[in-house]
């Protein structure tokens, strides 16, 4: 008997979208490969001759969410015209991004990591690598910044990237735990507070 399942020539981008929200639920060790195989509608042989392994799956499911969800940090950090309004524009845009699917998922860099194994740790590296993207991002915009005069003479970049990076982890922590939008954007606001005055 014929295995069930999608033909070979599958639809790539879809399969893969598929195969993201998967691990975007679940996390990289909670995902099966029958859950995989299933939401994904292709049988087993057919995964492992595309990706290989669950491993090869979710780094191919982490680029396209990279490239078809994450990639708006680049061009909304990089077009604002300080960098507070960056950050604060950035803050902002992931929020309504975590809610444009119900319930709101928060990050997959974030949240597929919050739990991991030895045996997974190279999926784990990755995902840290990931995250200090962010945060290098965040950090270069703020520099940029204080060369434009926008950002006081004195402060501390370092901390400053860092604090807004922790804010923007944890925003996806809390849309997992269906915190309402409303309370998202009081969340943000008051997190802009911290900003430094150029008056100082």
């Amino acid at each position: 008997m014929a295995e069930r399942g999608r033909p070979r020539a599958f639809d790539r981008g879809q399969v893969l979208e598929q195969a993201m929200d998967v691990f975007w639920l679940r996390g990289y060790e909670g995902a099966s490969l029958t859950a995989l195989t299933q939401a994904m509608e292709i049988n087993p042989p057919s995964l492992y001759a595309a990706f290989k392994n669950k491993e090869g799956l979710f780094r191919a499911a982490l680029d396209h969410y990279l490239t078809h969800h994450g990639a708006y940090r680049y061009s909304v950090l990089a077009d604002a015209p300080t960098a507070r309004e960056g950050v604060q524009a950035l803050l902002k845009e992931t929020v309504a991004r975590f809610y444009h699917s119900h319930p709101p998922r928060g990050c997959l860099v974030v949240l597929a990591a919050l739990s991991g194994t030895p045996e997974s740790q190279l999926i784990q590296d990755e995902l840290s690598l990931q995250r200090r993207e962010t945060h290098r991002l965040i950090e270069a915009r703020i520099r940029r910044g204080l060369l434009e005069g926008d950002v006081p003479v004195g402060t501390n970049i370092e901390t400053l990237s860092g604090f807004y990076t922790t804010v923007m982890f944890g925003l996806s922590v809390q849309a997992k735990d269906q915190v309402a939008y409303e309370q998202m954007v009081a969340f943000v606001e008051t997190a802009m507070g911290v900003w430094p005055p150029l008056s100082l």
